[in-house]
């Protein structure tokens, strides 16, 4: 077991970067050319080094997708603990940059940030220019948006925090040294790697009429047994109870890529859904025989039975005992695999209010909501875990935890004490909103959710920052040293 230090040390950890945006906008708020140049820091191996860089770099360049784009990376080993893959996986960087940059040029030009941002994020029917030229790695597959609901997530989110009466207003009354403010972003991610991830499944009809659904998919606490089973029990016709999940043991699941890059819903929720469509067909046809009708069209799984058009009904139950016992004696069994092609981004919008103690530089997060698109959503409340706990990760990448290295490459803060991630009691009320749309290439329409709610709250916490001290704050995280330090910097600058 690793000791505090060496977890420090010699895991993996999010790669730091160093970016350079440039966005050309025209006059009407038309954004008609982006460039990254971007230094990924990889440590002292290269685990993930280029592949981080390059998801960052198409994540970061096609939420606004301008006809003209540029991506310059370099990839630095340096005597630091190795980066590798991390949730949000480059992403989460690039946009803390992009999103800030696109504040910043409304604020400048004088344009409602909201109205600015919504003229130029990629609509439904577009296609995501960078993603064929950046794949994981190298080249990887032209991408076209087929659901969006990004429109009304920003809507719900401003809505719900009286955004109009709020923005730029918070501190008319304002004396002492809090500056209250409040900001947004937006964001997209994807649902797998396209054409690399695969996922299987095996489902088998057991005697007592209840299913074993095997899987080689991971749940690593994100609930995907649960999710993948309400699948199964959705097309079989079944209660969630009657499907017996065995995950992830090599020995005897069919084999998965790994729960990853927010895969498993769409990757693997697909491989369930057409395993379970040729054990449901299995089941009508079986039942068909046992009624004495020519075909099994009529037939339809329900309440854990098979029913006929005119009423007739057979248990699952006895279907079973009918097929391993009785009539054409066979196993009903089958298994399946997927691999898409398309990686479908699901996206949000970020909404947060926030205090700044400009005396100390301290940032106290009152109020954080999320509005996400992540299509048909499979299981609510699992779902609100997932971004519930990647808005807390958010928040300390963008306001506290920091890895601190001398000049040598050797740690400083290799401890929880003064390596701060937030505590329950320092954790700002969290409010998730579902904006359900239909995707086409999902199961059931769904898209992922894992890694996006990490996305948009470091570039939504420094539009906050700007709204509540009118400074802009480039470099993360949001240590209130970095605040003051920041907030002095434009009092100097203001009177020279």
């Amino acid at each position: 077991m690793y000791t505090r230090r060496q977890e420090f040390t010699s895991s993996r950890s999010r790669h730091p970067q160093t970016m350079r945006y440039k966005v050309g906008v025209t006059d009407d708020m038309e954004v008609v050319a982006t460039e990254l140049r971007l230094i990924g820091d990889t440590g002292a191996y290269g685990t993930h080094g280029l592949t981080v860089q390059m998801v960052g770099g198409q994540k970061g360049l096609t939420l606004y997708n301008a006809p003209y784009s540029k991506f310059v990376c370099d990839v630095v080993y340096t005597n630091r603990s190795p980066a590798g893959a991390f949730r949000g996986y480059g992403a989460t960087q690039c946009f803390f940059g992009i999103e800030t940059l696109m504040s910043e040029i409304a604020n400048e030009m004088g344009w409602d940030v909201v109205e600015f941002k919504r003229k130029n994020w990629i609509k439904v029917g577009e296609t995501l220019l960078l993603t064929r030229a950046l794949g994981e790695g190298g080249e990887g597959y032209e991408q076209t948006i087929r659901s969006s609901g990004l429109d009304q997530c920003v809507n719900v989110g401003l809505e719900a925090m009286d955004w109009q009466s709020k923005r730029g207003k918070m501190n008319e009354r304002a004396s002492g040294p809090l500056r209250r403010g409040i900001g947004m972003s937006v964001a997209l991610h994807g649902s797998g790697v396209a054409g690399l991830d695969m996922g299987s499944a095996t489902i088998k009809m057991n005697d007592d009429g209840s299913f074993h659904l095997l899987i080689g998919a991971t749940d690593l606490g994100t609930g995907s047994d649960t999710i993948l089973a309400q699948i199964a029990a959705e097309v079989l016709g079944v209660s969630v109870d009657d499907i017996i999940v065995y995950s992830s043991d090599t020995d005897f699941t069919p084999f998965d890529k790994g729960a990853y890059a927010s895969s498993t819903t769409y990757v693997s929720g697909e491989a369930v859904r057409k395993t379970a469509a040729d054990v449901a067909g299995q089941i009508r046809e079986h039942a068909a025989r046992m009624l004495g009708l020519s075909d099994a069209d009529g037939v339809q799984l329900t309440g854990g039975k098979a029913v006929t058009a005119d009423g007739a009904t057979l248990t699952l139950e006895q279907i079973a005992l009918s097929s391993l016992h009785q009539q054409d004696q066979h196993q009903i069994i089958a298994s399946a695999s997927h691999v898409s092609h398309a990686s479908p981004p699901p996206f949000g919008a970020q909404f947060m209010e926030l205090a700044v103690d400009t005396e100390t530089g301290q940032v106290t997060v009152e109020r954080h909501l999320m509005a996400v698109d992540a299509g048909r959503v499979i299981n609510p409340i699992t779902a609100s875990g997932q971004v519930e706990g990647g808005l807390q990760q958010g928040l300390g990448f963008a306001h506290c935890e920091e890895m601190v290295y001398d000049d040598e490459g050797r740690p400083l803060n290799a401890r929880l004490g003064p390596y701060h991630i937030y505590k329950a009691d320092e954790m700002p009320e969290l409010e998730v909103i579902f904006v359900e749309t239909d995707e086409p290439t999902g199961p059931f329409g769904a898209k992922s959710v894992a890694e996006l709610p990490l996305d948009g709250v470091a570039p939504a916490m420094v539009d906050a920052i700007h709204d509540a001290t009118g400074v802009w704050i480039r470099e993360l995280p949001l240590t209130p040293e970095r605040v003051w330090r920041a907030l002095r910097a434009a009092e100097q600058g203001a009177g020279a």
